[in-house]
Order: structure tokens, then sequence, then C-alpha cells
């Protein structure tokens, strides 16, 4: 009954699982080959062709790409991290440039500074 009923139910759901994967991939996730053939690979193997996509996909993330080793070989590839800090609290030069115009509204104001100085250096 396993056999007969279970097991086909889990190979259809790694197929299934496999080709959504698949559609959602970029050209360069996809190793080379055109996704007609990915999709003909993972349909008339589903076994290999799920394995074989899978193990790929996770080989490529890992190396970078195809025949390339090292976290730097292929740029753009990876994690993606912002350039610069992500919010506003998180960038050294706003909260620099967010204190001197309070303490320029202070003087404007006619009051003195807490701290007893004007101005400070800006981060480096």
């Amino acid at each position: 009954m396993f056999v007969r009923v279970v097991l086909p139910l889990a190979i259809l759901g790694l197929m299934v699982y496999t080709l959504a994967d698949l559609a959602g991939s970029d050209e360069e996730d996809r190793g080379g080959l055109p996704t007609w053939l990915w999709v003909l690979i993972i349909v008339l193997l589903p076994l290999f062709g799920a394995a074989a996509w899978i193990v790929s996909k996770q080989q490529r993330r890992r190396s970078g790409g195809w025949g390339q080793s090292g976290r730097g070989a292929r740029p753009g590839r990876g994690p993606r991290r912002p350039s610069g800090p992500v919010a506003p609290d998180d960038d050294p030069d706003f909260l620099w440039r967010l204190e001197q115009e309070r303490r320029r509204q202070r003087r404007e104001d006619g009051d003195s500074p807490a701290d007893g100085t004007d101005e400070d250096p800006p981060p480096s």
C-alpha cells in the first residue's frame, strides 16, 4: 500500500516543487541549459531530474557559478546586500548632520549646547 500510493505522491510532489522552482529561477540559475530542456529532464526522469536541479542549484549558489570558485568569481551573485546603510539611524553622516542642524537651531534660538561644544568633527 505504502509503495503504491505514498511513493508516487512523494515523487509527484517533488516534481511539482522542482518545476515551480525552475519557473521562478533566472537564466543564471539554470546553468546554461534552456528552460524547456530542464522541464523535459524533470518530467521524463522525475527523481533524477529533480535531484539534478536541486543539486546543481545548490552547487551554483555555493561556488558562485559553473566552473568558478570563490565568492568574488561572479559579481552580483550571492546574498544581495544594500550598498549603504539601511535606515537613516544607521548612517553616521546623517546622524552627524542631524546633530549639527540641532545645534545650529539652538544657537539661533539663543540656547547653548549642553555639552559645551559647538561643532564635532564629521565621522570618518
